[in-house]
Protein backbone atom coordinates (compact mmCIF):
# COMPACT_ATOMS: atom_id res chain seq x y z
CA UNK A 1 0.00 0.00 0.00
CA UNK A 2 1.26 3.43 -0.96
CA UNK A 3 1.92 6.22 1.53
CA UNK A 4 1.32 8.96 -1.07
CA UNK A 5 -1.77 11.17 -0.99
CA UNK A 6 -2.98 12.06 -4.49
CA UNK A 7 -3.41 15.75 -5.30
CA UNK A 8 -6.39 14.90 -7.51
CA UNK A 9 -9.29 13.15 -5.74
CA UNK A 10 -10.26 11.64 -9.12
CA UNK A 11 -6.74 10.32 -9.74
CA UNK A 12 -7.87 6.77 -10.53
CA UNK A 13 -10.49 7.77 -13.11
CA UNK A 14 -8.20 10.39 -14.70
CA UNK A 15 -5.33 7.88 -14.86
CA UNK A 16 -7.61 5.28 -16.48
CA UNK A 17 -8.66 7.88 -19.08
CA UNK A 18 -5.02 8.75 -19.85
CA UNK A 19 -4.18 5.06 -20.14
CA UNK A 20 -6.90 4.70 -22.80
CA UNK A 21 -5.21 7.52 -24.75
CA UNK A 22 -1.74 5.90 -24.66
CA UNK A 23 -1.89 4.33 -28.11
CA UNK A 24 1.69 3.01 -28.15
CA UNK A 25 1.13 1.10 -24.92
CA UNK A 26 -1.93 -0.57 -26.45
CA UNK A 27 -0.02 -1.30 -29.66
CA UNK A 28 2.61 -3.11 -27.62
CA UNK A 29 -0.11 -5.02 -25.73
CA UNK A 30 0.46 -3.80 -22.17
CA UNK A 31 -2.58 -4.06 -19.91
CA UNK A 32 -2.78 -2.12 -16.63
CA UNK A 33 -4.46 -4.02 -13.79
CA UNK A 34 -3.75 -1.99 -10.66
CA UNK A 35 -3.71 1.76 -10.00
CA UNK A 36 -2.97 3.14 -6.54
CA UNK A 37 -1.51 6.47 -5.41
CA UNK A 38 2.10 6.31 -6.58
CA UNK A 39 1.90 2.72 -7.92
CA UNK A 40 0.80 1.07 -11.16
CA UNK A 41 1.03 -2.58 -12.20
CA UNK A 42 0.45 -4.23 -15.56
CA UNK A 43 1.08 -7.32 -17.64
CA UNK A 44 2.12 -8.17 -21.16
CA UNK A 45 1.55 -11.51 -22.87
CA UNK A 46 4.90 -12.05 -24.58
CA UNK A 47 4.40 -12.91 -28.24
CA UNK A 48 6.82 -13.58 -31.08
CA UNK A 49 6.96 -9.91 -32.14
CA UNK A 50 8.05 -8.90 -28.60
CA UNK A 51 11.19 -11.06 -28.80
CA UNK A 52 14.63 -10.28 -30.15
CA UNK A 53 16.67 -12.60 -32.39
CA UNK A 54 17.70 -15.04 -29.62
CA UNK A 55 14.13 -15.31 -28.33
CA UNK A 56 14.39 -13.11 -25.22
CA UNK A 57 11.96 -10.26 -24.49
CA UNK A 58 13.39 -7.34 -26.48
CA UNK A 59 15.19 -4.68 -24.43
CA UNK A 60 13.18 -1.91 -26.11
CA UNK A 61 9.93 -3.58 -25.10
CA UNK A 62 11.28 -3.98 -21.56
CA UNK A 63 12.19 -0.28 -21.41
CA UNK A 64 8.76 0.67 -22.75
CA UNK A 65 7.01 -1.37 -20.05
CA UNK A 66 9.15 0.27 -17.38
CA UNK A 67 8.53 3.79 -18.70
CA UNK A 68 4.77 3.30 -18.94
CA UNK A 69 4.23 1.91 -15.43
CA UNK A 70 6.66 4.32 -13.73
CA UNK A 71 5.17 7.23 -15.69
CA UNK A 72 1.58 6.37 -14.84
CA UNK A 73 2.53 5.75 -11.20
CA UNK A 74 3.88 9.30 -11.21
CA UNK A 75 0.78 10.57 -13.01
CA UNK A 76 -1.44 9.38 -10.14
CA UNK A 77 0.16 12.09 -7.98
CA UNK A 78 -0.16 15.19 -10.19
CA UNK A 79 -2.74 17.93 -9.75
CA UNK A 80 -5.72 18.27 -12.08
CA UNK A 81 -4.63 19.89 -15.37
CA UNK A 82 -1.07 18.60 -15.04
CA UNK A 83 0.77 15.98 -17.03
CA UNK A 84 4.20 14.37 -17.14
CA UNK A 85 6.98 13.68 -19.62
CA UNK A 86 10.01 11.46 -19.22
CA UNK A 87 13.23 13.45 -18.90
CA UNK A 88 15.62 10.68 -17.93
CA UNK A 89 15.55 6.91 -17.69
CA UNK A 90 18.08 4.20 -16.87
CA UNK A 91 17.28 0.54 -17.35
CA UNK A 92 19.46 -2.19 -15.88
CA UNK A 93 18.92 -5.54 -17.58
CA UNK A 94 19.49 -8.23 -14.97
CA UNK A 95 18.37 -11.50 -16.59
CA UNK A 96 17.21 -12.69 -20.00
CA UNK A 97 13.47 -12.26 -20.57
CA UNK A 98 12.55 -15.90 -21.09
CA UNK A 99 8.88 -16.67 -20.60
CA UNK A 100 5.35 -16.06 -21.75
CA UNK A 101 4.14 -13.26 -19.45
CA UNK A 102 5.79 -10.05 -18.24
CA UNK A 103 4.62 -8.26 -15.12
CA UNK A 104 5.70 -4.68 -14.59
CA UNK A 105 5.39 -2.63 -11.43
CA UNK A 106 6.06 1.10 -11.27
CA UNK A 107 6.23 3.12 -8.09
CA UNK A 108 7.09 6.65 -7.10
CA UNK A 109 10.10 7.31 -4.90
CA UNK A 110 9.62 11.08 -4.56
CA UNK A 111 6.88 13.32 -5.95
CA UNK A 112 7.98 16.94 -6.13
CA UNK A 113 6.21 20.00 -7.49
CA UNK A 114 8.16 19.96 -10.78
CA UNK A 115 10.01 16.62 -10.83
CA UNK A 116 8.97 13.08 -9.89
CA UNK A 117 11.40 10.22 -9.30
CA UNK A 118 10.12 6.70 -9.91
CA UNK A 119 11.30 3.14 -10.32
CA UNK A 120 9.99 0.11 -12.15
CA UNK A 121 10.63 -3.61 -11.98
CA UNK A 122 9.97 -6.01 -14.84
CA UNK A 123 9.44 -9.70 -14.12
CA UNK A 124 8.96 -12.56 -16.58
CA UNK A 125 6.98 -15.66 -15.70
CA UNK A 126 8.33 -18.89 -17.13
CA UNK A 127 6.20 -21.91 -16.19
CA UNK A 128 5.29 -20.50 -12.78
CA UNK A 129 8.72 -19.10 -11.91
CA UNK A 130 8.88 -15.30 -11.78
CA UNK A 131 12.30 -13.80 -12.58
CA UNK A 132 13.29 -10.14 -12.19
CA UNK A 133 14.71 -9.23 -15.60
CA UNK A 134 15.07 -5.44 -15.35
CA UNK A 135 15.07 -2.54 -12.93
CA UNK A 136 14.49 1.04 -14.04
CA UNK A 137 15.06 4.45 -12.47
CA UNK A 138 13.20 7.30 -14.16
CA UNK A 139 12.71 11.03 -13.78
CA UNK A 140 9.57 12.83 -14.96
CA UNK A 141 8.93 16.55 -15.44
CA UNK A 142 5.55 17.78 -14.21
CA UNK A 143 3.86 20.00 -16.80
CA UNK A 144 1.02 22.45 -16.33
CA UNK A 145 -1.50 21.81 -19.12
CA UNK A 146 -3.91 24.41 -20.42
Amino acid sequence: MSSFIPQNPDYQQVTEEKIKENHFMHHVGLKIHKIEPGMVEGTLEIEKHHRQQIGFLHGGVTATLADVVAGFASFTLVKPNQGLVTIEMKVSYLNPGVGNMATCRGYVIKAGQKIHFAEAEIYVNNDGTETLIAKCCATYAVLDLV
